[in-house]
C-alpha cells in the first residue's frame, strides 16, 4: 500500500487543501513502482472541500480587478485552477497502471509543482484579506478529467495539451493585470507558475507523442478525433508560441492550432 500510486490516490482524495498539499509533499518514490498492478478507488474521488462552493463557469460572478475584492477574486480563482491541478496530476498517476517508470515520476514531479503553485497563491491570498474557498468558483478542469477518465490518450491529449496549454496563452496577460494594479508580488508568482507550466506541459506532449507512436497514430489527426470525441472547446488565440513551442508543440502542431474554423 505505499506505492507512489497508491500514496497519490491517498493525496487525491484529502479534501482539505492543507492535508492534500502535506500528503504530496510526502509522497516517497518507494521501489518497486507496482505500476501494473489495478488499484481500486474506494470513496470520493477526488476529495473535494466544502468550500468554494462550486456552480456552473457562466454563474461565476465577474469582478472588476480595479476592487479589491476583485482583485481577491482573481487570485482565488488562480488558485482554484492550482487545486484542481494538484488533482489532475494525481489522477494520471494513480489512474493508469502498465506505464514506464518514468511516467510516473513525471507527474509525481507536476503534482509537487502544483501545490507548490496553490500554496504560494493561498498565502498571497491571505495577504489581500481572504482565503481560499471565500468565493466561487467552477469544475471544468475536473469535468474533462472525469470525460477522459478511461483513455488515457484522450487524457494526455485534452487536459495537459489543451487545457493546461491554454494557460500558456493566457498567463502573460494575468500577470500584467497583477502588475498594474500595483500587486508585484503576485505577477512574481505567476511568472514561477509559467516557467513551471512550461515544463508541465512538456511532460504531457511527451507522453502523448510516445502513446501515439506506440499505437501506430498520427499525432494531429488523432487529437482532432479526440477532441471532437471528448466535446472539447475549440483553442482560440492569440496562442503564446514562444512557450508553446518550448513546451514541445511541433511547428505542424502550431499551424494546425491556428487555422480558421
Amino acid at each position: 500500500m505505499n506505492s507512489i500510486r497508491h500514496q497519490a490516490l491517498r493525496a487525491l482524495q484529502a479534501g482539505h487543501p492543507s492535508d492534500k498539499v502535506a500528503l504530496v509533499h510526502a509522497i516517497e518514490d518507494v521501489h518497486p513502482l507496482q505500476s501494473d498492478e489495478d488499484i481500486i478507488a474506494i470513496g470520493q474521488t477526488p476529495g473535494l472541500c466544502d468550500k468554494p462552493p462550486l456552480v456552473p463557469p457562466m454563474d461565476v460572478p465577474r469582478r472588476k480587478i480595479s476592487t479589491p475584492e476583485g482583485h481577491a477574486a482573481l487570485v482565488h480563482a488562480l488558485a482554484h485552477i492550482e487545486f484542481n491541478a494538484i488533482n489532475l496530476a494525481l489522477d494520471i498517476l494513480w489512474r493508469f497502471a502498465g506505464q514506464p517508470e518514468d511516467f510516473y515520476r513525471d507527474w509525481l514531479k507536476v503534482a509537487r509543482e502544483e501545490a507548490y503553485h496553490f500554496s504560494l497563491l493561498q498565502a498571497h491570498l491571505i495577504t489581500l484579506g481572504y482565503a481560499y474557498g471565500d468565493f466561487t468558483a467552477h469544475n471544468g478542469l475536473w469535468d474533462m478529467a472525469e470525460r477522459t477518465k478511461g483513455d488515457l490518450l484522450a487524457r494526455l491529449a485534452l487536459v495537459p495539451r489543451t487545457l493546461e496549454a491554454r494557460g500558456l496563452d493566457v498567463t502573460p496577460q494575468i500577470r500584467d493585470r497583477l502588475k498594474h494594479r500595483g500587486d508585484g508580488a503576485g505577477a512574481a508568482i505567476l511568472d514561477i507558475i509559467l516557467r513551471d507550466e512550461v515544463g508541465h506541459v512538456a511532460i504531457g506532449n511527451r507522453w502523448y507523442k510516445a502513446l501515439c507512436d506506440e499505437r501506430g497514430l498520427e499525432t494531429i489527426a488523432t487529437y482532432t478525433q479526440l477532441a471532437l470525441q471528448y466535446q472539447a472547446a475549440k483553442q482560440r488565440g492569440p496562442f503564446n508560441l514562444e512557450a508553446r513551442r518550448a513546451a514541445g508543440f511541433s511547428e505542424a502542431e502550431l499551424a494546425a492550432l491556428q487555422l480558421p474554423d
